[in-house]
């Protein structure tokens, strides 16, 4: 059996303080694989710049032109995390029999990737990344991090638990994850659903090399929304339940006001009148907002607009030619006049 063809993705946005050293380290490390013969030599490492406004892809780029395994795709503009990834995904899977996608921080333990191939090797189709513990995040993104895989669970939707997108999956895998077409997707919830042979590999998670997190706390907030409204309807039905309940409080209060004029026991008082007031107002303004952003989301669904609109491809071309020597292979050493270019290793 010949040994699988790997493709690592990378999505990027204003990543060039850290991208120098993920490239060196993920080359390193994929070659490391290609020597222990666990991969194949056509594996590569894509690298997806999502519309950054640094010297991102030029550093992806000119990385690409002296090192075989590394390849770019540039977005047209920013479309967001998920939308890279995917847009990774989709264009290396019909060269790929397998595929590893990580964040470029480099928080993800890359030496696990290996388990992730014994894993593969061993007939699973899909190898999710867990985190062992939350230690180095903080009380806030911790605590908010479980209660949204509670909310996640009590509203129907299992997700794995501590995984975020540090996975492997086949190349049917990739197919089966195309034929979900909704233009909000969310892989997390979404790959799970595939079903196929399944396992998890557990690692402690890193510090951020260099760079700010791409994920603040209005990011994370309105990432979580995403989720949960992608998932499921128990919000909805959440605000019905509400309506049903105060519905039937404000028939018991109507019931007792009424007992009390009716003994003559009534007094004026603008404290209860305006909290009511207040009250509702608040919940139907909650609802109103509830429901219009599944609206919003059947509006962007209805337009069917594409999730990325790829610009530049160095994945699907051939190897420089600087980089080929006089018998038609490959030798690192022939890119000596290109060492106008910045040093990258």
């Amino acid at each position: 059996m010949e040994n699988p063809v790997l493709t690592i993705v990378v999505p990027c946005f204003n990543e060039q303080e850290v991208l120098p050293e993920t490239m060196k380290q993920l080359n390193q490390f994929l070659t490391q694989l290609i020597v222990e013969e666990l991969v194949s030599e056509k594996s590569k490492v894509l690298f997806i710049d999502d519309g950054s406004k640094d010297d991102t892809w030029t550093i992806i780029y000119k990385y690409s032109l002296n090192h075989r395994h590394i390849r770019g795709l540039k977005l047209s503009r920013n479309a967001g995390h998920q939308n890279a990834l995917l847009a990774g995904l989709f264009t290396a899977v019909e060269t790929s029999d397998c595929l590893i996608s990580i964040d470029a921080d480099l928080q993800d333990d890359i030496h696990v990737m290996k388990e992730f191939i014994m894993k593969y090797h061993e007939g699973n189709e899909i190898v999710y990344g867990v985190r062992k513990k939350r230690d180095s995040d903080t009380f806030f993104k911790r605590s908010t991090a479980q209660a949204f895989y509670k909310l996640m669970k009590i509203m129907g939707t299992d997700l794995i638990y501590n995984h975020a997108d540090f996975r492997l999956m086949s190349k049917r895998a990739v197919h089966e994850l195309k034929h979900f077409s909704e233009i909000n997707m969310f892989l997390r919830g979404i790959v799970p659903l595939i079903g196929f042979k399944s396992a998890n590999v557990y690692y402690d998670r890193k510090e951020r090399l260099a760079g700010e997190t791409k994920y603040p706390i209005n990011k994370m907030l309105a990432f979580s929304l995403e989720g949960i409204t992608s998932f499921s309807v128990t919000p909805i039905r959440l605000v019905v339940l509400i309506g049903f309940l105060t519905f039937f409080i404000s028939i018991m209060f109507g019931v007792y006001f009424l007992s009390l004029k009716f003994s003559g026991r009534t007094e004026l008082g603008w404290t209860s009148l305006i909290a009511s007031i207040w009250l509702i107002g608040g919940l139907q303004l909650i609802a109103i907002g509830l429901i219009g952003e599944y609206i919003g989301k059947i509006y962007k669904e209805s337009k069917r607009r594409p999730k990325y609109i790829i610009d530049i491809d160095t994945l699907s071309m051939p190897i420089p030619h600087h980089l080929i020597n006089d018998e038609g292979k490959y030798d690192e050493h022939a890119n000596a006049h290109f060492r106008n270019l910045p040093e990258t290793n």
